[in-house]
């Protein structure tokens, strides 16, 4: 057999020009907002001096990564940003499941496009708009929570400032956000599952639980492996916006993350040299995670990013 001789780079470029036109404002867009940011990395290793720039500005060494994780503040940041990603991923990672799963048995049109219209909604509501109605309904003097409570014969209370209840409203307002929409890539992947399989096994007698249990969560599997991957290659990030909106001076204690404090140290406080050590720091620290969990994954279940 003839060996074909192979295009040359200048050739595919011609031939499928159009395609690398398409491509190329994402191409732009990466470049200039991801990679070419890197270059200002280097501060976190400075004494940054606005004056001198980032070339100019002295080299510090380590000084800002020892004096963070020296401060008293590290154990509490660590703390609050450990546990609000823990318990958003133990209690929101296996929801959207369960909802995929009982969506796809639902035999109504009509009751599973209402449902996934209901639950797919507060995915598009703003986080500023989350953060104010969960102030609202929650407010001790006219929030709904509490006119019910008081309904009940309760006395009103004020959870924004409970430390003990500050986690949770966190936690739930995210499920509550977040949960139908990303149902929606595990409903894709059960789409993909062999019909043939249902039928075989309802003919061998098998239940609909039964079916659930060894054909859709099989069939699932990898692709919630993936994503648990990269949940935990964030574990260190949450969320900037909800946390400091969500948070007030007698909620600190929970409240403050790495995030809010990195936004008030260094765009309030001008402390940049400091602020980009702990941000490098944070994502050295969800690098390692992501290597841990996805070699972890790739000798248990074979299945792995890379």
């Amino acid at each position: 057999m003839r060996s074909l001789r192979p295009e040359t780079v200048a050739a595919r470029l011609r031939h499928s020009w159009r395609l690398y036109v398409l491509l190329l404002p994402a191409v732009l867009y990466l470049a200039v907002f991801h990679y070419a940011p890197i270059f200002g990395l280097q501060i976190a290793f400075k004494d940054f001096i606005p004056s001198l720039g980032i070339t100019g500005s002295p080299w510090a060494g380590l000084k800002h990564f020892r004096y963070f994780i020296s401060s008293p503040q590290f154990p509490i940041l660590m703390r609050n940003t450990v546990l609000l990603n823990v318990y958003s991923l133990a209690f929101g990672f296996p929801l959207p499941i369960l909802l995929a799963l009982m969506l796809n048995e639902t035999r109504s049109v009509w009751f599973k496009k209402t449902v996934q219209n209901i639950t797919y909604a507060p995915h598009f509501v703003s986080t500023v708009v989350l953060c104010g109605m969960t102030v609202i309904f929650l407010s001790p003097s006219s929030g709904i929570v509490n006119v019910l409570l008081q309904a009940l014969g309760m006395k009103p209370v004020n959870f924004m400032i409970k430390e003990q209840s500050w986690r949770t409203i966190y936690v739930v307002t995210g499920i509550w956000k977040d949960t139908g929409w990303a149902s929606i890539i595990y409903l894709a992947a059960l789409s993909g599952v062999d019909p043939q399989l249902h039928e075989a096994a309802h003919m061998d007698g098998a239940s609909r639980l039964q079916r659930i249990r060894y054909i859709n969560v099989p069939g699932i599997l990898p692709t919630a492996i993936l994503l648990f991957i990269l949940d935990c290659g964030q574990i260190m990030s949450v969320g900037f916006e909800k946390a400091y909106l969500l948070q007030n001076s007698l909620n600190l204690p929970v409240s403050e993350v790495i995030s809010t404090y990195v936004y008030k140290t260094g765009v309030l406080g001008a402390k940049f040299s400091y602020t980009s050590a702990i941000g490098l720091f944070n994502s050295l620290i969800n690098v390692t995670l992501l290597l841990i969990v996805n070699r972890i994954s790739s000798r248990a279940s074979n299945v792995a990013l890379f």
